[in-house]
């Protein structure tokens, strides 16, 4: 018993690290670019998800019909999480330690539920509870920013692998007209000169 708690705890934590990567590498690679002759997940979210779903107020749901593109297709996450494992099983089968399996598959499949039902949250919200929360909050923003540039923040649950691989963005760097509402944090810049304030500086300046 201590055998298979110790090493299930040992595959749950290794795994939810494994899945900011995996989460990462699926985002940016396939998700956004054409991976040769895959296309499915670069139109599907890329084409389709960002071009319904902005930085801006569009960011929330505007049609009731534009919900059905929030969350992936019903298939994608068993076969994620089964991709996912693969390494997992020829990890464990090297080490001779198939506990590893349990520990890895409850935090995979742990992970793929928190990715939809916060990404639900945060194009949907709804006063809910965890959209109460801090760690969402904080998340909102960071998803947020990635609407508004698509180069960073590909994490959703856990930005563990934006933060190693360089794309991270607590903040924009330009003022932008950004999605507001009692869970969205503000990810302007903290100094930033209002852009009707410059308008006006330049029309004093010409005047």
């Amino acid at each position: 018993m201590e055998s298979f708690i110790f090493w299930s705890a040992v595959g749950f934590s290794g795994a939810i690290i494994f899945c900011s990567f995996f989460e990462w590498t699926l985002h940016r690679y396939f998700m956004h670019r054409p991976f040769f002759n895959f296309r499915y997940a670069f139109q599907a979210h890329a084409l389709v998800h960002h071009h319904v779903f902005k930085s801006d107020h569009t960011y929330h749901v505007v049609n009731e019909k534009d919900k059905k593109i929030i969350p992936m297709a019903w298939w994608n996450g068993p076969l994620l999480i089964f991709l996912g494992m693969l390494p997992i099983l020829a990890l464990a089968w090297m080490v001779g330690r198939w506990w590893l399996l349990t520990g890895s598959f409850v935090a995979f499949a742990s992970y793929y539920a928190a990715y939809e039902y916060m990404h639900w949250c945060m194009h949907l919200p709804k006063a809910r509870r965890v959209e109460r929360s801090w760690i969402f909050y904080r998340l909102n923003g960071h998803h947020l920013l990635h609407h508004r540039y698509m180069h960073k923040n590909y994490n959703v649950v856990m930005p563990f692998a934006d933060l190693c691989l360089g794309t991270l963005m607590l903040r924009s760097k330009i003022k932008f007209p950004q999605a507001r509402g009692a869970a969205v944090p503000d990810v302007q810049p903290r100094n930033a000169t209002p852009v009707n304030s410059i308008a006006s500086a330049k029309l004093d300046a010409s005047a």
